[in-house]
C-alpha cells in the first residue's frame, strides 16, 4: 500500500513545501493538496517548488474539476510541471464542491467531468483531442504520461470512474462503504471491457494518531461535514431510501443545518456539529498506531491501493512521523 499526505494550502507557502519534504523523508510517495482557488493559494504554484526539493513524491489535486480551470489549461499545466519533472503528477478530479460553491456556480455535470477526464489525458500525454469541436494537441509533450483519478460517491459517478478513470478517489475511510464503492467501480470497469485492476483505489480521510480519542474527534470532525456537502447532494438526487445510495452513508445528515465554506477543511468548524462520534471513528483513522493499522490492513484487504492522510489538525507534524515510524514499514513492498 502506498501513502499520501493531504494538505490544504494556507500561506506561506513556504510550509506546505516543508510539510512535503517531511512527509517524503517518512516514506510517502505522493503529496496531495487542495484545489480551491479563492479559498486558499494556488496549488500548482506551489507543486513546482515541491517538486524541486523533493526527489521521488508524485503530487496533485484533491481534487481540481474541470470549469475552474479549462481542460486544455490543467493538460498544460501538468505536462509543463512534468516536463520539468518527470512525470510526477496525477491529476484529481471531481465535479468540484468548495471552488464552485464559493464562486457561486453549481458542481459540474458528470457528461462535462467525464468528457474532460479524456481532453486532460490525451493533451497531457501528447495525443490529440476534440475540445469543443476543435482538434488540438500540445505539440511539445514528449513522453508525458499523466493518470487521472476521480473523485465518487454516488452510483453513477462510480460507475464513470470505473469505464474512463486510471484511479478512484474515496474520501472516506469506512471499511463498509469503502467495499460497497470499490465493487461498483471494478464491476463497471469490467463492464466496460477494462482489467478492473488498471484502476488504482485510494482511500483518502484524516488520521489522527494519540491516546485522547475525544481530542482527536474533535480535531477530525470536520471531515464528516465535507463529506456531507456530497451527501447531501446524493439525497436530493436520489433520496435518502432509493436504495441506490447505502443508508449508511446518508443517514447520518438529518440534522445537517447548512455550511459556510469559510471553514471548509477546519478544525473546530461550527457546521459540523451535527457529525456525531460514530461517524468520525468510521470515516476517520484516530488512535493509537495499532488501531491504525487494524483498519489499515482492512482496507488493504478491500484493494485500496493507497491512504491518503488528511493532516487538517493540531498534531500534523507528530501524525506524520508516527506514520513514518510505525505504520507506513508495515507496508513496505
Amino acid at each position: 500500500m502506498d501513502f499520501g499526505v493531504v494538505l490544504q494550502t494556507d500561506p506561506p507557502a513556504s510550509d506546505v513545501v516543508t510539510t512535503m519534504r517531511r512527509a517524503e523523508r517518512q516514506g510517502f510517495r505522493y503529496g496531495w493538496t487542495f484545489d480551491s482557488s479563492v479559498l486558499w493559494q494556488e496549488p500548482f504554484v506551489i507543486y513546482s517548488r515541491i517538486l524541486e526539493h523533493t526527489e521521488r513524491l508524485i503530487v496533485g489535486p484533491m481534487v481540481t474539476n474541470p470549469s475552474t480551470r479549462t481542460p486544455e489549461v490543467t493538460a498544460s499545466t501538468f505536462a509543463t510541471l512534468n516536463d520539468m519533472y518527470g512525470n510526477r503528477t496525477v491529476c484529481g478530479i471531481g465535479r468540484g464542491d468548495s471552488a464552485m460553491r464559493v464562486a457561486g456556480r453549481a458542481p459540474n455535470t458528470l457528461a462535462r467531468l467525464g468528457e474532460s477526464i479524456r481532453v486532460i489525458r490525451d493533451l497531457a500525454e501528447g495525443r490529440e483531442a476534440d475540445v469543443g469541436g476543435h482538434t488540438l494537441r500540445i505539440p511539445w509533450v514528449r513522453d508525458g504520461r499523466l493518470p487521472v483519478w476521480m473523485a465518487a460517491y454516488g452510483p453513477k459517478a462510480l460507475k464513470m470512474t470505473g469505464e474512463l478513470a486510471d484511479g478512484f478517489i474515496l474520501q472516506l475511510a469506512d471499511p463498509f462503504l469503502t467495499e460497497w464503492m470499490v465493487k461498483a467501480v471494478r464491476d463497471a470497469a469490467t463492464a466496460a471491457g477494462r482489467d478492473p485492476s488498471d484502476v488504482t483505489i485510494c482511500v483518502a480521510a484524516p488520521a489522527y494518531v494519540g491516546d485522547d480519542l475525544a481530542h482527536a474527534r474533535e480535531q477530525c470532525r470536520w471531515f464528516g461535514g465535507m463529506v456531507g456537502n456530497h451527501v447531501a447532494d446524493l439525497v436530493k438526487r436520489y433520496g435518502e431510501h432509493s436504495g441506490m445510495v447505502p443508508e449508511a452513508l446518508t443517514s447520518y445528515i438529518k440534522e445537517r443545518a447548512g455550511y459556510d465554506y469559510a471553514h471548509h477543511g477546519r478544525s473546530g468548524n461550527p457546521d459540523t456539529a451535527f457529525v456525531p462520534d460514530e461517524i468520525v471513528d468510521r470515516f476517520c483513522l484516530l488512535g493509537p498506531p495499532a488501531a491504525q493499522l487494524e483498519k489499515l490492513h482492512r482496507l488493504r484487504e478491500l484493494g485500496v491501493d493507497q491512504f491518503a492522510l488528511y493532516a487538517m489538525h493540531d498534531a500534523r507534524d507528530a501524525t506524520i512521523d508516527a506514520y513514518g515510524e510505525r505504520i507506513i514499514p508495515e507496508f513496505a513492498g
